[in-house]
């Protein structure tokens, strides 16, 4: 049994990276940062690959597609958020976000897709975001990035249905968590963050479970079905008051 993480070296995949590694998965690690990667792969006792790659870059999604196969369970993880009027917000690091939170999805779940479907087996698990739901004024690209993974993903797992295909197709979406993300994103969010742990066993659980939507916390729970019903105007408001800069 085989699983390849992306953004494996912090928060959400370093803890994914170990409760499949508890459960006998031999796993491919994959992120930029070679120093946290083999801290990482200290710390699981299964056989771990490690590919220090920017996966924003699509000629090295599809390298790794190519050079490590059959893969059972495939884990997009990385990715990365900015806070901040859109006017004002670094555009470079936008389009970079932009590769990283849709195009690496997009690329990686269509090469191993065709992978699994072939064999009649597998599971991928996109990491989107409650942010999928809802508009999102001040982080108005990552949302706009985790609404692409939430529908591109809704639509294949109709076309696996259509097909009656094994293969399995799952989105992760919390809300805030306590990761490296929201120093990145120089962004505080109102909403007390789960911890990357509690997420990644959450989510483990549900994916085996068979389980597409996989929202870890009643609050966040809550917050989807609120903005299935609320008005559009209404939840932006809401998603501008629950999300600042760390400096003004």
């Amino acid at each position: 049994m085989k699983a390849l993480i992306t953004g494996a070296s912090s928060g959400i995949g370093r803890d994914i990276a170990k409760e499949l590694g508890k459960m006998g998965y031999d796993l491919i690690l994959v992120a930029r940062n070679l120093d946290k990667l083999n801290q990482v792969k200290a710390e699981i006792q299964t056989n771990v690959e490690i590919v220090c790659m920017d996966i924003s870059n699509i000629s090295n999604c599809k390298k790794l597609a190519e050079e490590h196969k059959d893969i059972d369970i495939l884990i997009n993880n990385a990715g990365f958020g900015d806070c901040g009027y859109f006017t004002k917000t670094d555009l470079e690091k936008e389009i970079s976000m932009i590769n990283t939170n849709i195009v690496a999805y997009h690329v990686l779940t269509k090469l191993y897709l065709k992978q699994m479907k072939e064999r009649n087996s597998g599971k991928i698990l996109n990491v989107a975001s409650i942010a999928g739901f809802m508009p999102g004024p001040l982080m108005a690209t990552y949302y706009a990035t985790k609404a692409y993974v939430v529908r591109l993903s809704e639509a294949i797992r109709e076309e696996l249905k259509r097909d009656k295909s094994n293969v399995q197709i799952s989105i992760l979406c919390p809300g805030p968590v306590d990761t490296n993300f929201n120093k990145v994103a120089d962004v505080e969010f109102a909403l007390k963050g789960l911890s990357s742990d509690y997420v990644a066993k959450y989510a483990v659980k549900n994916l085996f479970k068979g389980k597409f939507y996989i929202i870890p916390g009643w609050k966040i729970k809550f917050a989807k079905i609120g903005a299935k019903f609320a008005p559009n105007k209404l939840v932006s408001k809401i998603c501008y008051n629950m999300q600042k800069r760390k400096i003004s």
